[in-house]
């Protein structure tokens, strides 16, 4: 089957690696994969304009339902070449739901914004799919989407590790998620060490960051940082997540209080066990263990006395490190990018 994936992409956030890796899933399994687009011989995605080559188009909207390359001609062209039951959306953000606020974190702006995130997907297709197993809303099906490439796996080995934790990821409605992780390694800063962030929008606002954003999808506090001697660094492409998180002994695995809210996963979701790193989970147990196995909970950072969880992690590696290797066999068997593939074509047959 040939499909189309139709996305707006950014190399240093959101779904750009799973572009790459469900073109190469397709070609191992002999399908065609590309990105609606320009061909681009220098980029690492495969771009195409062939509408009349697809046997279906999958829509993947995150921050946004425009196109990133086309005007109203394309939309036409897209929709008119491909019938509707072989059209799929997937909303990976939750935005196709009604306004909803959380901790700050918010959806959409009102109530006419989420309205009409509705109606151009519901214009799409009849297929809506979310990266959660508990989608809000009766006609959204569960599709993580989001996978895990089983040689992204690097050596857990803990013996020369140049930062305690380090995190990979741009600030948005992220910084109270990362300042509990902060304030917990703060009693006990001189055993975890250096800590470094990689990413936009910690120390000051990120590049695309506007007047109109809500307050806290830009929160930050630079000082709070500088007092804790957090390093920070550039955004690295998708393609150098893995090895930056492997430069420390544990990461912190975050999500926006949104995404807490509905449960969806990310491409970090499944990136994180793969680096040389110990994963530490700030979401609820129930939600680890849904998606990575009971055995995961060992690694999730308890509300009360989190830093006794971190002394633990530093002073016990090898221990954790087994646990993560349990979560890797469980996402190479359940979440690879092939089995995301194979679901993917069964939803668009069905």
């Amino acid at each position: 089957m040939r499909l189309l994936f139709v996305h707006h992409v950014i190399e240093d956030r959101g779904s750009a690696t799973d572009m790459c890796h469900y073109v190469a899933a397709a070609r191992d399994l002999g399908h065609e994969v590309a990105v609606y687009g320009p061909p681009e011989p220098t980029s690492p995605f495969r771009y195409s304009r062939e509408v009349d080559a697809a046997d279906a188009v999958v829509f993947i909207v995150e921050w946004t339902t425009a196109l990133q390359f086309g005007d109203h001609v394309d939309w036409v062209r897209l929709v008119a070449k491909v019938p509707r039951h072989h059209r799929v959306v997937i909303d990976c953000d939750g935005n196709y739901n009604d306004a909803i606020s959380v901790a700050g974190d918010v959806n959409h702006r009102d109530l006419e914004t989420a309205r009409r995130w509705v109606r151009v997907c519901d214009s799409l297709s009849d297929k809506v799919f979310q990266p959660t197993l508990h989608p809000r809303r009766p006609n959204v099906r569960p599709f993580f989407f989001h996978g895990y490439h089983p040689e992204w796996a690097q050596p857990l080995d803990f013996s020369s590790k140049e930062f305690g934790m380090m995190y990979v990821g741009n600030n948005w409605f992220r910084w109270r998620a990362m300042r509990q992780v902060l304030g917990a390694i703060e009693p006990v800063q001189r055993e975890v060490g250096r800590i470094g962030i990689v990413g936009n929008g910690w120390d000051a606002p990120a590049p695309w960051a506007k007047p109109t954003n809500p307050v806290d999808a830009y929160a930050h506090d630079p000082e709070y940082l500088r007092r804790l001697g957090v390093e920070v660094f550039s955004p690295v492409r998708f393609d150098r997540v893995v090895e930056q998180m492997g430069r420390a002994v544990f990461s912190p695995v975050l999500l926006r209080p949104l995404f807490d809210h509905l449960r969806l996963v990310t491409c970090r979701t499944f990136e994180t066990p793969a680096a040389g790193t110990l994963p530490l989970f700030a979401q609820d147990p129930e939600f680890v263990a849904e998606v990575y196995g009971d055995e995961a909970t060992e690694l999730v950072l308890p509300r009360e006395r989190p830093e006794e969880k971190i002394l633990d992690v530093l002073r016990r590696p090898d221990h954790y490190a087994n646990v993560v290797r349990d979560i890797r066999r469980l996402l190479a068997e359940r979440h690879s990018y092939r089995a995301r593939l194979t679901e993917l074509i069964d939803l668009v047959r069905s």
